[in-house]
C-alpha cells in the first residue's frame, strides 16, 4: 500500500452539509480509480494542475494467461486531504471486498462515505464504513505541537465499538527513521534548506513513508517545496528531473526502480534504504558517502552527499533510542521521543525569528481610525543575526554549531520564503483588524462635521471595502467589532442627502 502524492495539498474549508450530490463524499475524497498495469504505458492518467495525494492498493496474483504471468491492478483513492493514516485504514478494509465483489462493493462504499459528517477542524468524527466504525480527530492549526494523541471518549453506544485511530495524518516517526537515527541532525538540515533529495528503496511504501516523514519532521514549520513520495520513469517530469544541463530543483523523490541510481547521479543527496530488519534488531545504521562512490545498480544502503552539517550530532538522543530498541521499547513511545526532539529542534531555530517577525510590527498606538494602517517594517537579515547574540537559539537548545551559517543558507532557501509570506500575510491581517477596532472606538460624528460630501461617501465606500475583505479573508475580528462597523455605515449614509443615501443604499 503506498501514499502517492505530488505536493502538500492547498487548504480548503471543510464543506458543510451540502445539499449537491455526493457533496459530502468530496469533502474526503476526491475520486476512486482503479488502475490496471500496462506494460507500454504505465501509468496514463490525466490531472489537472491541483496537488493531490493517491492512496493505493496493490494486489498481483499469479496468472498464465497474462503476459507476464501475473494479474496486476490497483484501487486507488484520490483526496487534497494528507490523511495517510486513515485512507490506508479505508484501504485495507476495503480493497479486500472489492477485489471479491468487484464494483457493486465500491458502490456500496462511496454512499457510506457520502453521509459522512464534513472533516470539520478540531471535531472527533465516527465514520461508519462497511460494518465499521472509524473514530478520528481532524487536526486544527490551534492544536499544541507534540500534544498526546486521542484517546477513547465517552460517544453515544455505538456498535461495533469504534476502530480509533491516535492521528489521521503522523507516521510512525521511528520505523520509518531507524535505518538513518546517527543522521538524523543532517536530514533535519537538509529538509530545512530545502534542499534536493532522491529516496532510494525497495518498495513504493517505504519509498512514501520516507519521504512523508522527512518533509514532516520539520513541523511546526511548514515544508513549502515540492515532494514526489513514489516517482517513476513515467512521470511527467522525468526528463526535467534526469537532465545534466540544470540544477535539480528543490524536491525530494521517492524511487524504487535501481535505473534511477544511474540517471540521479547528479542530484546532491541521494538516501538508499534497504529491506527492513526483524522488529527488535538493532538497525543497521547506514553510512555517509561520497557520491562519485553511486556507480552501479548494486550500491549499498547509505547517504550519498558531500554535504557538512552546521549543527553537532545529538549523541544523548541517539543513545537513547538505541538503548530502547534493545529494552523493547514500543514503538509509538521511541516516535514520541523522537517526534519531541525534532519538534524542539525546529522551535528553537524559528522562535528567534518569530520574535525578530514581531518586533517589525507597528505600535497599536500608531494605529488611527482614519488614516490607512502603518506598513510593517522590511525584514533585514542583518539585523535579525545581530540579534542573536541575546536572543538565539542557544537558550533553548544545547547543540552547538555554527547557527549562523544555517540561518545564511535558510534565507534562500523556498521553506524560508514560505514562512515569511504567511507571517507576513497573518500580520497584515491583524494590522487590518485593529484598524476596523480603532474606527469603531472614534467618534464618527465629530469626524464628519468639517467634511465634504465627496469625502464622506469615499469614506463609506472604504468601510463597506474594508468589511467586506474582513469577511472574506476571515480576518481576527469579533462579530461586534464587524457589526458597530455596519452600524457606522448606515450612521453616515444617514447623515446624507436623500439622493446620496438612495445610491448608497442600492449601488
Amino acid at each position: 500500500m503506498d501514499a502517492l502524492s505530488r505536493a502538500g495539498p492547498r487548504p480548503r474549508r471543510a464543506a458543510a452539509a451540502s445539499p449537491l450530490p455526493w457533496g459530502r463524499f468530496a469533502a474526503w475524497i476526491d475520486c476512486v480509480c482503479v488502475v490496471t498495469f500496462d506494460l507500454e504505458l504505465g501509468q496514463a492518467m490525466e490531472r489537472e494542475a491541483a496537488h493531490y495525494f493517491g492512496y493505493v492498493y496493490f494486489r498481483q496474483v499469479k496468472d498464465s494467461s497474462m503476459r507476464r504471468g501475473y494479474f496486476q491492478k490497483s484501487l486507488v483513492l484520490v483526496s487534497r486531504l494528507p490523511y495517510v493514516n486513515l485512507f490506508q485504514c479505508l484501504l485495507q478494509l476495503i480493497a479486500p471486498e472489492y477485489f471479491d465483489k468487484l464494483e457493486p462493493c465500491l458502490e456500496a462504499v462511496c454512499n457510506e462515505i457520502d453521509q459522512w459528517p464534513p472533516p470539520v477542524p478540531g471535531q472527533t468524527l465516527n465514520l461508519p464504513v462497511m460494518g465499521v466504525v472509524i473514530q478520528v480527530r481532524i487536526p486544527s492549526r490551534v492544536d499544541k505541537p507534540g500534544s498526546s494523541p486521542v484517546k477513547q471518549c465517552n460517544q453515544e453506544n455505538l456498535l461495533p465499538a469504534p476502530l480509533v485511530l491516535p492521528s489521521v495524518h503522523e507516521l510512525d516517526l521511528f520505523r520509518c527513521f531507524q535505518p538513518v537515527l546517527i543522521h538524523i541532525q543532517m536530514l533535519w538540515e537538509l529538509m530545512l534548506l530545502g534542499e534536493p533529495m532522491v529516496v532510494m528503496a525497495p518498495s513504493p511504501t517505504m519509498s512514501s513513508e520516507m519521504v512523508l516523514a522527512l518533509t514532516s519532521c520539520l513541523a511546526p514549520l511548514r515544508y513549502c517545496c515540492d515532494f514526489r513520495p513514489y516517482f517513476t520513469i513515467h512521470d511527467s517530469e522525468f526528463k526535467e528531473y534526469t537532465t545534466r544541463t540544470q540544477a535539480p530543483p528543490n524536491i525530494v523523490v521517492g524511487v524504487t526502480n535501481p535505473f534511477f541510481i544511474k540517471t540521479l547521479q547528479h542530484w546532491p543527496h541521494i538516501l538508499r534504504v534497504g529491506e527492513p530488519r526483524m522488529s527488535g534488531d538493532l538497525p543497521k545504521q547506514v553510512k555517509v558517502k561520497k557520491l562519485a562512490k553511486l556507480k552501479t545498480l548494486d550500491t549499498k544502503p547509505g547517504i550519498y552527499t558531500s554535504y557538512k552539517t552546521f549543527l553537532h550530532k545529538d549523541k544523548t538522543l541517539i543513545k537513547r533510542l538505541l538503548k530502547g530498541i534493545q529494552r523493547k521499547r514500543p514503538s509509538e513511545v521511541q516516535s514520541a521521543l523522537l517526534r519531541r526532539h525534532l519538534l524542539e529542534l525546529t522551535q528553537s531555530f524559528i522562535i528567534p525569528l518569530e520574535h525578530y517577525m514581531a518586533s517589525l510590527m507597528p505600535l497599536q498606538r500608531a494605529i488611527t481610525p482614519w488614516k490607512n494602517p502603518p506598513q510593517i517594517r522590511p525584514f533585514c537579515q542583518e539585523d535579525f543575526m545581530k540579534s542573536l547574540e541575546h536572543a538565539g537559539p542557544q537558550l533553548t537548545c544545547v547543540l552547538k554549531g555554527d547557527w549562523l551559517g544555517l540561518y545564511r543558507r535558510f534565507f534562500k532557501s523556498p521553506n524560508f520564503d514560505g514562512w515569511f509570506r504567511q507571517r507576513h500575510r497573518e500580520m497584515t491581517q491583524k494590522l487590518e483588524a485593529l484598524h476596523l477596532e480603532a474606527i469603531c472606538e472614534a467618534d464618527i460624528v465629530a469626524w464628519m462635521k468639517d467634511k465634504s460630501e465627496v469625502e464622506i461617501v469615499d469614506l463609506v465606500l472604504k468601510l463597506r471595502e474594508k468589511l467586506v475583505r474582513a469577511r472574506c479573508q476571515h480576518l481576527p475580528v469579533k462579530d461586534e467589532t464587524l457589526q458597530r462597523v455596519d452600524l457606522y455605515i448606515d450612521t453616515i449614509i444617514g447623515s446624507l442627502p436623500e439622493d446620496l443615501q438612495t445610491v448608497l443604499h442600492h449601488p
